[in-house]
């Protein structure tokens, strides 16, 4: 649906990590195809990823560029000191500019790392919407883990299980997969509170908007609008482009060490579902344990397979960080391709040389992969990965079980057998996820996400 009248007037504000800012923009991509009038807060280093929507849509979008406020907290820290000097210094700022706008927006849609922006909505009268961009099984679990505030029976076991009886399928977790900002603080701890109140706020926020769709996570969005005793959930996703999409599969983030169209010839000349492509995402880095596992698997597999190498923002950062070791790209010549820094990943996913995929099972790698109709080989590092991991092994069935951060790294020998069976045609989860990839694209295509949208702006219409 697209209209050429002004809709309502909405502040889109990401949380500026090419993670979650992404995603976030999809949604403003197709909010702007149904009419609405969209601002988007951004820094000046993360402008250039709002330049497509600019030039697609110059009348309807309009940014507010904001200088990022300087942090020097520890890397451990990091999000926690960012969110805390961006509502500092942005509050304000955006009081003033709402307050002075000719026509300002009717609501605020913030990433949910950003609950302050609730009170800043109560402040000055207008709706706020929290943008999700983990699913739904995630969100309730970190929802019930800072409201519940659950303990282990012994905390210096790390393996001690916390339940939840209270989500579908009551799910269970090991103390050590639980947040770690919630397993290191404590209540009265500046840092811990913040984290809480913000997850209490996007909670008592008007609604949520979840990057899913309805087949994938009914139970769980049926769960939250129970829990939150109001209808106002949606699940709008998966929020990527259509392959012939204007705003492109190669340029969604940072750089790359080869073009987009270098990988796509080199994945043209393999036959069908025969290559694996490994990545860990933009933020993680695998220590040299992890790393020496990986390569040692991959080169003895045999399988065909694309290594991407991100940039490794992450935790283990100047700490245990392991490389890819000489040689290893000339022993693999011609079978392996090592992409170094960014990779064109929605466009890999999708070629049908691709077969399966080794993931650390951040949410936008999850929804990519099935949208690709891929087989998923998990190794979740952190955050909600241990979740997505167990919906897409345990619940789902259409992931393989691969390691588990630093407690469980497969044997070589183990990665590397599961490696060459990903690509086996006959494996059932190939047909589970094929169906739900179907079931991905009828959910964007006039199926539910359309229908979840088109009612949120419904919603945002009505005064």
């Amino acid at each position: 649906m697209s209209s050429t009248t002004a809709g309502p007037h909405i502040l889109a504000y990401p949380y500026p990590d090419s993670g979650h800012i992404i995603p976030l923009l999809d949604l403003i991509h197709r909010l702007l195809a149904r009419g609405l009038t969209v601002t988007v807060l951004i820094n000046p280093d993360n402008l250039p990823l709002l330049h497509p929507l600019l030039s697609i849509h110059p009348s309807s979008i309009q940014p507010l560029v904001l200088s990022a406020p300087e942090v020097h907290d520890p890397p451990r820290k990091t999000r926690v000191a960012k969110v805390r000097a961006m509502s500092e210094l942005y509050y304000p700022i955006l009081l003033q500019w709402f307050r002075s706008h000719p026509s300002p927006p009717v609501a605020i849609i913030s990433d949910y790392f950003l609950g302050w922006t609730h009170h800043l909505a109560c402040e000055l009268g207008v709706r706020r919407l929290v943008f999700s961009p983990s699913g739904a099984f995630g969100f309730s679990v970190l929802s019930s883990v800072w409201r519940d505030l659950p303990k282990p029976i012994d905390p210096n076991d790390m393996g001690s299980p916390i339940s939840f009886p209270k989500i579908p399928h009551s799910p269970d977790f090991p103390w050590r997969q639980i947040s770690r900002h919630y397993r290191n603080g404590k209540e009265g701890d500046p840092d811990w509170e913040l984290f809480r109140s913000d997850m209490l706020d996007d909670i008592a926020s008007w609604g949520i908007v979840f990057n899913s769709f309805a087949e994938l996570e009914r139970v769980y969005l049926q769960h939250l609008r129970a829990e939150l005793g109001h209808d106002r959930v949606w699940a709008v996703g998966p929020l990527l482009p259509p392959e012939d999409s204007l705003i492109g599969l190669a340029k969604r983030g940072g750089s790359s060490s080869l073009p987009c169209h270098e990988v796509m010839t080199w994945l043209g000349a393999r036959h069908d579902n025969s290559v694996v492509y490994v990545c860990f995402g933009s933020r993680t880095s695998l220590t040299r344990k992890q790393m020496d596992v990986l390569v040692d698997a991959l080169e003895h597999s045999r399988v065909q397979f694309i290594l991407c190498v991100g940039v490794g923002r992450g935790r283990h950062v100047g700490d245990d960080v392991g490389a890819i070791p000489e040689g290893f790209e000339d022993r693999v010549e011609g079978r392996g391709l090592v992409i170094k820094g960014w990779a064109p990943q929605v466009a890999i996913l999708r070629h049908r040389a691709v077969g399966a995929f080794l993931t650390h099972c951040g949410w936008n790698s999850v929804l990519e992969g099935l949208d690709a109709g891929v087989v998923m080989l998990t190794w979740p590092m952190g955050a909600d990965q241990f979740t997505n991991a167990k919906l897409l092994v345990e619940q789902l069935g259409v992931g393989i079980r691969a390691g588990e951060d630093m407690e469980n790294i497969p044997e070589s020998t183990e990665l590397s057998r599961l490696l060459a069976e990903s690509v086996n045609a006959t494996r059932p989860e190939r047909v589970r996820v094929k169906k739900l990839s179907d079931a991905a694209l009828g959910a964007i295509k006039g199926g539910s996400s359309d229908k979840d949208l088109d009612e949120l702006v419904k919603r945002l219409a009505a005064r």
